[in-house]
């Protein structure tokens, strides 16, 4: 009598079932995009494409001609955004992957074949994507962060106002509660334009300034001649100077883009 034979278990032989027929791998690059799709749409189901525009629109037509409707690509730096914007803008379903996702097989690292593997792993449903805000938050967020990255900007240049000054032993922290302020910055205009004399820098004194013209004078008595002093508090000014109008540029394309 024959013994029961044991179930072996494990997944059945065959291939995977195919989820996403009309899917395309793209692989991105900082010159060129390969975009595969099944060979039997196409006579040349690999093509390598430049990063110019006429040329991913030329490969968004391909795509299209070939029954393409969907498409998987990785998050490569900032060179996925141009090929997921005008994708997205032509009607395909754009999958953004993380490359920490994608493992290609080891020894085979070419451009071509990283773009076949997202393609069957795109075909069998094997990619999760990555989370992309609607429009709106993208654009709200793009001007907080341009806004941030202005203001820290900003406040290094302040620092290099500041130890400027204090090589020309110019004690404006001292006398003022902000060098940016009224009097501060009167007094610092005045001395990227060339005035030296204390007496003629004090009297740039605002009116609401708590510290009094004398004392101001006698803090502004420093050393005018030290070497570079001049160059890099003309430098520091300049640059933090055109930096605060984008800064508040900045701010109230936030305001109106959270008013829309």
């Amino acid at each position: 009598m024959q013994g029961k034979q044991k179930k072996v278990r494990g997944r059945s032989p065959g291939q995977l079932p195919t989820l996403n027929e009309h899917a395309a791998g793209l692989d991105v690059g900082s010159t060129f995009h390969v975009g595969p799709e099944r060979g039997d749409q196409d006579e040349d189901p690999v093509r390598t494409f430049r990063s110019f525009s006429g040329d991913l629109h030329t490969m968004a037509d391909w795509l299209a001609s070939v029954g393409i409707t969907t498409v998987a690509m990785e998050l490569t730096g900032v060179y996925w955004i141009p090929v997921f914007e005008i994708l997205e803008a032509r009607g395909f379903a754009v999958l953004l992957v993380n490359a920490r996702d994608v493992k290609n097989v080891p020894g085979r690292k070419t451009d071509v074949n990283d773009a076949q593997w997202l393609q069957q792993l795109h075909q069998h449903g094997l990619l999760r994507g990555s989370f992309r805000p609607r429009d709106e938050v993208v654009r709200l967020r793009a001007y907080l962060r341009h806004r941030e990255r202005t203001v820290e900007y900003a406040a290094a240049h302040v620092q290099h106002m500041q130890k400027a000054l204090m090589q020309m032993n110019v004690q404006l922290h001292h006398v003022v509660s902000d060098v940016t302020g009224v009097t501060g910055l009167r007094i610092i205009r005045a001395i990227v334009a060339g005035a030296r004399a204390p007496a003629e820098l004090a009297q740039h004194r605002d009116v609401r300034c708590a510290s009094s013209e004398e004392t101001i004078r006698e803090a502004l008595t420093g050393n005018s001649t030290a070497p570079n002093t001049s160059l890099r508090s003309s430098r520091g000014w300049n640059c933090g100077s055109s930096i605060r109008p984008r800064s508040r540029s900045a701010t109230a394309r936030s305001k109106w883009s959270c008013s829309r």
